[in-house]
């Protein structure tokens, strides 16, 4: 009878205990049931938006549920940045982040509103690409000399949309002894139309969105800012190689969620990522914008965002880059 009794009571207890664990197991598992949102905070046209439509449909394609892109430009990111810090926790907006408001912001923004460490955790690293300067095809400045060379005796106008690339301009200037002004814009398609109509100097971008324009022939290319030459474009030097050993400059991409999303809702999203980055469609798409992959998983692309903030911490100080 005790033996019996004893049963019962375990066998009530196992019933109790999977009705508590069957819901949360059951929630975890089920994501997602509806959409998700990427939230870009630059505008259609630029490397990170081309990445954000294409991960995303990757994304959907692996979890059977519609992903929408969302672009939120203006104040740096910080639009963008503040509607995924004040929606729900819930994995169904994610952030399309890159150097720039993940790495730069902080250092140079006072008052930001959002702590780009605590706020929010990395899902996946998604690509990283060299930056270029380009030109119109009728600019004076043939090359990368003749345009550092004549920002000595004047200030030359530099488009750049985020932060990173204002940075990354200004120490161009610092090391080559010249002057920029800076032009900011809320994407690289509205810089791009404004260099080829010569309502600029240069400016100073993300590879990959203005890839199309330069193998179409209506930029001219003076210089990469990567360790090495780009593949597709042999013929154009590298900063670096110009004298300036030091200036080497990537532009990187990832996703985030916001820090409270449940491990097991963001390690899904993980998972989905990894395998899309695994795949050869993945490599050729970037290998058309002459990019590369970045398939950092969530603790490996954690530890790279804080190494980045202390590389950008070390050029703005060279560059005499302070908060404002």
């Amino acid at each position: 009878m005790e033996t019996s009794r004893r049963r019962l009571l375990l066998a009530l207890a196992g019933t109790a205990g999977a009705a508590v664990a069957g819901p949360a197991f059951a929630q975890g598992t089920a994501f997602p049931t509806r959409p998700i949102k990427i939230v870009v905070p630059f505008t259609p046209g630029s490397g990170s938006d081309n990445s954000a439509r294409y991960f995303g449909d990757q994304l959907a394609a692996q979890l059977g549920q519609a992903v929408v892109v969302e672009n939120k430009p203006g104040a740096n990111g910080i639009i963008a940045l503040q509607q995924v810090k004040n929606a729900p926790a819930d994995g169904y907006m994610l952030l399309l982040a890159s150097n720039s408001p993940m790495a730069v912001n902080p250092l140079t923004i006072k008052d930001l509103g959002y702590d780009s460490v605590k706020d929010y955790k990395p899902v996946s690293g998604l690509t990283r690409g060299m930056n270029v300067v380009v030109v119109s095809n009728d600019s004076p400045f043939a090359s990368i000399e003749a345009l550092l060379a004549a920002s000595k005796s004047k200030s030359l106008t530099v488009g750049t949309y985020s932060a990173g690339y204002q940075l990354a301009a200004a120490w161009l200037a610092n090391v080559a002894g010249g002057d920029f002004t800076n032009v900011p814009y809320k994407g690289q398609a509205p810089i791009m139309t404004d260099v080829i109509g010569n309502q600029l100097d240069f400016a100073l971008v993300d590879l990959g969105g203005a890839m199309p324009l330069i193998k179409g022939g209506k930029l001219r290319p003076l210089a990469v800012s990567g360790e090495a030459r780009n593949p597709d474009l042999p013929n154009v030097p590298t900063i670096r190689e110009k004298g300036f050993n030091e200036y080497v400059q990537y532009s990187w991409v990832s996703f985030y969620v916001r820090s409270q999303t449940p491990d097991d809702i963001t390690a899904k999203l993980a998972e989905a990522l990894q395998k899309t980055l695994a795949t050869e469609d993945a490599r050729a798409f970037v290998r058309k914008s002459g990019a590369e992959l970045m398939p950092y998983p969530p603790e490996k692309m954690q530890r790279f965002h804080l190494e980045e903030i202390a590389r950008f911490r070390k050029i703005a100080a060279i560059a005499n880059i302070k908060p404002e």
